[in-house]
């Protein structure tokens, strides 16, 4: 019988390390994961699916020089466990007996306690909040013909053990939920959406303002905006983001090319640019997994390193990159906690955590005033990047027009399209009004998903282009 991941001690970890350094690696460590989840839908008032599933196993990683052996095991018996770290080690020949590896517990600070798992919950109780939510949607408006709500839970807990001596664990839990409302007039069809969550339990609906009530009542008054959404106008004007939800233009349009491993391999924009100024003096953007309970926090990266809060660009100048542990040696720095993978069948790569845009010295209403004939920007459905020079497009799920410093007619078709470090240089007014999107944000890299935050006030961008129907 295999043992589980609370039954790894120091004995166990040392031995597999010291396996894995037999090939001659200069570093090795071990990350052991055991993950549990359920997810439930409802759709047309019927539950549609209700899963769980479990899933554990443990990565073996080795390094020699710029090379990379990895292995992993679905199977935490000792003969499984040590084939991995045989089989990584290869990335390595010619070295003697390693030395002996003693590693010691490591503390780490908690920013998400949690103080009962929702998966400890009976699913009739989660599966009432889909129908609260469900219910709400449909009372909102006689135009909302079809709801959808979902909830997905899960608890991952981490070891990780490395051969400079650190034993840290983590226990990660994570929620999710979610509503989609559908309106017809006529021959207009329009959706909207509204969810969130974060590191929580099911305390997180104990806020009124995240209540199944107020997802399913927001996601039915967009789609019901978007009933009378006019065509977006086309052309370059004035851009204002919304604060919160907006923040995902920044995680993908600027974040990713801080990312270091783009960086040390000198494919972004930002390579070899530290200390020079790279936004409009208004902008200061930082990564942060120390936030509490957001969706992109962690106490411990996925290589052993403290989740930090990392000032990247401060009052437009560059100030630094996120880094895992290989970027962080080719710098010669210390690792910044951003060392993220989606699983133990993954390596550890530079990733964000919770990216986001700090605030300023303006009013929402005043950034607004201040825009003769522009968009207001508020939620989006996603878009494509090129991260080796910040290129971008994306769509928005909800926008308005701006008219004579007015908010006034919603648009739909609106598309964003511009470059990330060339935006940053245009902005010319920044919000007092932060907000950090309500956790639904995840964001893919080398085919890993890993959950973030985004974040930022209400932002005014001097030019960028709107891709629309008709021309302004």
């Amino acid at each position: 019988m295999q043992p589980s991941i609370h039954e790894i001690d120091a004995q166990i970890a040392r031995r597999l390390l010291e396996l894995a350094l037999s090939g001659g690696g200069d570093y090795a460590d071990l990350y052991f994961e055991y993950r549990s989840g359920a997810d439930y839908v409802l759709e047309e008032q019927r539950i549609k699916a209700v899963g769980r599933g479990i899933s554990v196993g443990v990565g073996v990683r080795v390094l020699r020089g710029d090379a990379t052996g990895y292995a992993y095991s679905e199977d935490l018996s000792w003969d499984r466990m040590a084939s991995a770290a045989r089989t990584a080690a290869k990335i390595a020949s010619g070295g003697g007996a390693p030395e002996p590896v003693n590693v010691t517990p490591v503390a780490v600070p908690d920013f998400y306690p949690v103080a009962a798992p929702s998966l400890l919950s009976a699913p009739e109780g989660k599966l009432r909040l889909l129908q609260r939510a469900d219910a709400q949607a449909r009372g909102h408006d006689k135009r909302i013909v079809k709801v959808e709500a979902s909830l997905v839970e899960e608890t991952k807990e981490i070891l990780v053990v490395t051969s400079d001596g650190r034993m840290v664990r983590d226990r990660q839990p994570l929620i999710r939920f979610g509503v989609r409302a559908v309106a017809e007039s006529g021959d207009k069809r329009q959706s909207g959406s509204s969810g969130g969550g974060g590191r929580l339990g099911l305390e997180y609906f104990d806020d009124a303002r995240h209540s199944p009530e107020a997802h399913g009542a927001e996601a039915a008054r967009i789609a019901i905006a978007m009933l009378d959404a006019r065509d977006a106008p086309a052309g370059e004007m004035e851009v204002v983001l919304g604060p919160a939800d907006s923040g995902i233009l920044l995680h993908e349009a600027i974040g990713h090319g801080l990312e270091a491993d783009f960086n040390r391999k000198k494919t972004s924009n930002y390579s070899d640019r530290i200390g020079e100024r790279v936004a409009s003096s208004l902008c200061t953007v930082v990564d942060d997994g120390t936030v509490g309970h957001s969706r992109g926090s962690i106490n411990v990266d996925d290589e052993g390193n403290v989740g930090q809060r990392n000032v990247l660009i401060e009052g437009g100048i560059l100030r630094g990159y996120m880094h895992d542990r290989i970027s962080a040696r080719h710098f010669a720095i210390s690792p910044s906690g951003n060392g993220r993978r989606q699983s133990f069948r993954h390596v550890p790569l530079p990733r964000m955590t919770n990216t986001c845009l700090e605030p300023g010295p303006h009013s929402a209403d005043e950034i607004v005033a201040s825009v003769t004939h522009g968009v207001l920007a508020k939620r989006f459905s996603g878009g494509q990047v090129n991260i080796s020079n910040g290129d971008f497009v994306f769509s928005l799920t909800e926008g308005y027009l701006i008219e004579n410093g007015k908010v006034t007619a919603p648009l739909k078709g609106v598309n964003l399209i511009g470059n990330g470090p060339d935006v940053l240089t245009k902005v010319s007014m920044v919000g007092n009004d932060f907000e950090l999107s309500d956790g639904i944000w995840t964001c893919g890299k080398d085919g890993q998903s890993v959950p973030v935050g985004v974040g930022t006030p209400t932002v005014k961008i001097e030019r960028i282009t709107v891709g629309g129907t008709k021309v302004a």
